[in-house]
């Protein structure tokens, strides 16, 4: 914290309360880390007294070496910003500023995880078993933060960008070396894919690499990254340096889904992980202090379904079972690892808090692919739930590249009554606007909530790239009625009001966050902050959008003194210097 207070007294000060000129010359899908670990005949962790000899791990080298080679994946000029950038080392001053820092702007953190691929990007693998691929959200895990501290003495607002690799025990592994040791082993040909399974087993003790790239979250003023894979690493907010693993006081021994939400009025915190062995999805409490695990249950699925977030009340768990599929026993028969299943059932569970599997009331609904929850609450019998679904998956990636628009999700509710058992569900927003990384005030969650704020898919510009991208912000209106409609067309459903900020061509957002106004009354009383990329000149800024003024400009346009790729989830964290 000292080390944080000094670093920042370098920064230029900026104030709302003087207009300042400064020139300025002129992320992606979060998503959600499959690389679980999957054959049932190998141990996840296999003793290290067994396999690291120095005979048998020379030997195993020499194998990979001369049976393996690994390549560059392809980098068309669509994807530039995807590739990976160099850690600072040290925090930098931001310079170079557009408009003003709002007067009831909190002091805080903006801080975004995302994939960086060490060796300069992310790697297939060749050998006489066919080929291997890493998956595009696949990459070691970076955070990039931008600091706002306020001066006691005239409120202007000094501000600190810094990055850092989040540092799991792979990446300092990998770290060590000059060439990539692990080989990628989640898609694939079939025996490419178990080889290159095997051969990490053995040399290291676990099927693939650790990330640690997806999200940021805080419980208990203590601040973690994490990804699907592992279990998180606890953060140093101020240096982004990695302090330790975070288990829960030995609680807590598989994967940690990257979407844990707080229970509302309790501060408790409810987690969960998936796995590709059983048990498939087991859900825990943590307690608000962060001490103890006061609740795990394994709610005994019988397929390893790849959910990515969980929904939460003041007195239910959301559970999403949905047929993205993670298969061992496909793989074996030379079908893919991970697969959206179409005609496989789709279903959600409310179960109590602190309930068991016998507890769990289930609702078949449509088949869909739901990586992003916006929120969910109760409302008379019903539980509301709120996401952005789509009639594919994206993940890992469709083989002949990404080329429909059912890939992409819109904003949708299922209405699940818990006494009548039945559901309705509809689509929210219109076909022609697809969207994905939603956030909200966090003091809604699990409450009925107005508004939400999400993340607005460039179709064109996304095809082009065969990965996701962000072409505009969109504010939800979840109390009215959409009143207009494309021309030509009807209203066929009962949709809400959408009201949108869009960037200019070829710039796109990622990590968008709601940050709370000091002070604030009224739910949307706010602004929506998101790292922003300009692929015409190259300039990466971070904007600050006011939520009452939302089609307006950006109130503020900070230009980073780097390129920042992009990447997954942000997070405002309010903290004191």
């Amino acid at each position: 914290m000292a080390l944080a207070t000094s670093y920042m007294t370098l920064a230029p000060k900026y104030c709302c309360v003087q207009k300042r000129s400064f020139i300025v010359t002129s992320g992606l899908s979060s998503a959600f880390k499959p690389i679980l670990r999957a054959l049932p005949q190998i141990p996840r962790q296999i003793d290290a007294s067994k396999t690291f000899t120095d005979i048998k791990s020379k030997f195993l080298n020499a194998v990979v070496d001369s049976a393996f080679e690994f390549v560059d994946q392809l980098v068309l000029p669509s994807q530039n910003n995807f590739a990976p950038v160099e850690e600072l080392g040290e925090p930098v001053a931001i310079t170079y500023i557009e408009g003003d820092i709002p007067d009831h702007f909190p002091e805080g953190v903006f801080i975004r995880n995302g994939p960086n691929p060490l060796f300069g990007g992310l790697k297939s693998s060749k050998s006489i078993l066919g080929r291997t691929n890493s998956v595009w959200v696949e990459g070691e895990g970076m955070l990039h933060a931008l600091y706002f501290k306020r001066e006691s003495d005239n409120g202007c607002c000094t501000i600190v960008y810094n990055n850092r690799y989040v540092e799991t025990e792979t990446y300092k592994l990998e770290k060590q070396s000059i060439k990539p040791l692990f080989l990628p082993a989640v898609k694939g040909d079939t025996f490419a894919v178990l080889s290159s399974m095997l051969l990490n087993g053995l040399r290291f003790g676990q099927l693939n690499k650790d990330y640690s790239n997806t999200n940021v979250f805080e419980h208990s003023g203590k601040f973690y990254s994490v990804s699907e894979n592992h279990i998180p690493q606890e953060i140093d907010i101020f240096t982004l340096n990695t302090l330790k693993y975070w288990d829960v006081n030995g609680a807590w021994n598989r994967p940690f889904a990257s979407h844990p939400k707080k229970v509302p009025g309790t501060g408790e915190l409810v987690i969960f992980g998936v796995d590709a062995t059983k048990p498939y999805l087991e859900i825990g409490i943590v307690s608000a202090d962060g001490k103890e695990l006061v609740h795990k249950e394994d709610i005994k699925l019988d397929r390893c379904s790849l959910c990515h977030d969980i929904g939460i009340t003041s007195r239910y768990i959301v559970i999403l079972d949905l047929p993205l599929i993670v298969d061992s026993n496909r793989l074996l028969k030379r079908g893919p690892l991970i697969k959206y299943e179409k005609e496989e059932y789709a279903r959600i569970g409310i179960m109590p808090l602190y309930g068991d599997e016998n507890s769990i009331q289930w609702f078949e609904v449509e088949p869909n692919s739901t990586f992003h929850i916006i929120n969910s609450f109760e409302d008379g019998h019903e539980v509301v739930l709120w996401g952005c679904r789509a009639l594919d998956s994206i993940i890992p990636g469709p083989e002949d590249g990404l080329n429909e628009s059912k890939l992409f999700s819109r904003c949708y509710e299922w209405r699940l009554n818990m006494k009548s058992g039945e559901v309705k569900e509809k689509y929210l927003t219109g076909p022609e606007k697809f969207m994905d990384f939603p956030v909200i005030n966090a003091s809604f969650t699990g409450i009925k909530n107005r508004y939400g704020y999400t993340q607005v898919v460039d179709p064109a510009a996304s095809y082009s790239a065969d990965i996701p991208k962000y072409g505009a912000l969109a504010k939800l209106y979840f109390g009215e009625p959409c009143s207009e409609f494309p021309v030509g067309e009807t209203q066929q459903e009962e949709l809400i009001r959408v009201e949108y900020h869009t960037f200019e061509r070829n710039v796109f957002c990622t990590g968008s966050a709601f940050v709370p106004k000091e002070g604030g009354i009224e739910e949307d009383d706010g602004w929506i902050i998101t790292f922003v990329h300009n692929e015409d000149t190259g300039i990466s800024q971070v904007h600050i959008i006011d939520t009452k003024k939302f089609s307006g400009e950006a109130v503020a346009k900070i230009t980073m003194p780097f390129r920042v790729p992009y990447g997954f989830h942000g997070a405002f964290m309010p903290i004191s210097f």
